[in-house]
């Protein structure tokens, strides 16, 4: 059977598990930063991906169209040279650079830029 303990037993117990917890003033205005970074990234990778979706439709449009009065025979498309103009566009260095181009534009200036980026992407995953 135990022995009922003492009052300053207790008091001793409770003391050694106190932690000494920092003051949140300090980290603050950094957790403010990344949050705010963090929703600004997700709401302009949302919008822009919702803004591709729209633009693809048109483009897509635009080209069943294009084809349509190329069959009717309205029109002479010349794919081969559409092709060569295109493909440069679409190779992994030219898109690579796109990349860069469009985070350097949307981190300009902002000092939650490595909030934004995670942010952004998944906004746009989720889009």
């Amino acid at each position: 059977m135990r022995s009922p303990r003492r009052a300053g037993e207790v008091r001793t117990v409770l003391r050694s598990l106190v932690v000494d917890v920092p003051d949140l003033s300090s980290v603050l205005p950094a957790l403010e930063q990344l949050g705010f970074g963090a929703v600004a990234g997700f709401v302009a990778g949302y919008a822009l991906k919702k803004v591709g979706k729209l633009a693809a439709v048109v483009v897509g449009l635009f080209f069943v169209g294009v084809q349509l009065l190329a069959w009717a025979g309205y029109l002479t498309i010349e794919w081969g040279r559409v092709r060569a103009e295109v493909e440069p566009l679409l190779a992994p260095s030219s898109l690579n650079e796109a990349w860069h181009a469009l985070v350097s534009v949307l981190t300009y200036n902002v000092p939650f830029a490595a909030a934004f980026v995670p942010g952004f992407l998944l906004g746009m995953r989720r889009g």
